[in-house]
C-alpha cells in the first residue's frame, strides 16, 4: 500500500519532532560552535559579512528558502535534511484516527435518529459499527478524511 511506503520513507525522521531549535538558530548555533565567524561564513557562500548576517536573522524569522538551507549546509560542511513527521507516528496512524473520527461521526449521527425512533443500538454493536466503516473508508481512502 502507498501508506506503506510514505511511512518507510519517513521512519527515519521519527523523534525528529523532538528536537528543540534553538532559539538563535541551527545557522548561528553551529557557526558559532565551529568558531567560524560571519565572514568566513560569507566567504564560503559568496556574500559579505553582512548578507551572512541577514541569513542567520531570516533562518530565524523563517525566511529562508529551502535552496538557501540546502547551500548553507554545504558552506558548513553538513547536509540540509527536511521532512514531515506525523504527530501519531505513522502516516498509518494519521489515516487511522481520521478514519475512525469520521466513522464514529457517522455511526453516532445514525444512531441518534434511530434513538429518536426508538431504535438504538447497544455500545457493543455501535464499536463494531464504528470499526468496520473506519476500515471501509480507510479502503476507500476517502477525500471526506481531511475535511
Amino acid at each position: 500500500m502507498i501508506t506503506e511506503q510514505l511511512d518507510k520513507k519517513i521512519r527515519p525522521f521519527i523523534g525528529t519532532q523532538n528536537v528543540v531549535i534553538p532559539d538563535v538558530g541551527w545557522i548561528y548555533s553551529i557557526r558559532t560552535t565551529l568558531n567560524m565567524t560571519l565572514e568566513q561564513l560569507g566567504k564560503k557562500l559568496n556574500i559579505t559579512k553582512q548578507g551572512a548576517k541577514q541569513i542567520e536573522h531570516r533562518e530565524v524569522s523563517g525566511s529562508l528558502s529551502l535552496k538557501s538551507l540546502k547551500e548553507i549546509g554545504e558552506a558548513l560542511e553538513m547536509k540540509f535534511v527536511y521532512g514531515f513527521v506525523p504527530y501519531n507516528g505513522s502516516i498509518e496512524n494519521l489515516v487511522d484516527v481520521k478514519a475512525t473520527a469520521l466513522a464514529k461521526k457517522i455511526v453516532m449521527r445514525t444512531n441518534q435518529n434511530m434513538k429518536l425512533e426508538n431504535q438504538g443500538n447497544s455500545n457493543e454493536t455501535i464499536e463494531n459499527a464504528i470499526k468496520d466503516l473506519a476500515q471501509e473508508i480507510k479502503r476507500e481512502m476517502n477525500k471526506s478524511l481531511w475535511d
